[in-house]
């Protein structure tokens, strides 16, 4: 009976002892399935800077557009100007309209209404204490 105690506590230090190892060092990313942090860091950079890198070849192929345009005959150059392509390339995202709606707006006068209840209440009850 002794020795089966021993084995099992024995077997049971083991598995915790390489559970912490594996848990606790950077063993853990020889597992599949685990990255490590630095490569995720990278990865994210690196999807950053080829976002950038794209948003900067659109424009230096826009300007070259425009350049083309100006060798052809089909603008004159009077007309032509870097920062209007450039800037062109650059409002081509979506603009984003945050004026409020009729909604938003009735509900921030209800708002408003129930803060002014809920003051006046407030107000009455500290007066009767």
């Amino acid at each position: 009976m002794n020795v089966f105690v021993v084995a099992s506590v024995g077997a049971i230090l083991i598995i915790i002892v390489t559970t912490f190892i594996i848990a606790f060092t950077p063993l853990r990313e020889f597992i599949p399935g685990y990255s490590s942090s630095k490569l995720k860091r990278e990865a994210i950079e690196l999807a950053l800077k080829s976002d950038s890198l794209s948003k900067a070849i659109k424009q230096n192929e826009d300007y070259l557009k425009g350049i083309k345009k100006v060798l052809t005959g089909k603008l004159e150059y009077a007309k032509f100007n870097k920062d209007s392509i450039l800037e062109s390339a650059t409002t081509s995202d979506k603009e984003i309209d945050l004026s409020p709606t009729d909604a938003e707006l009735e509900l921030r006068e209800q708002v408003a209404l129930e803060d002014q209840k809920a003051k006046s209440s407030g107000s009455k009850t500290k007066k009767s204490n």
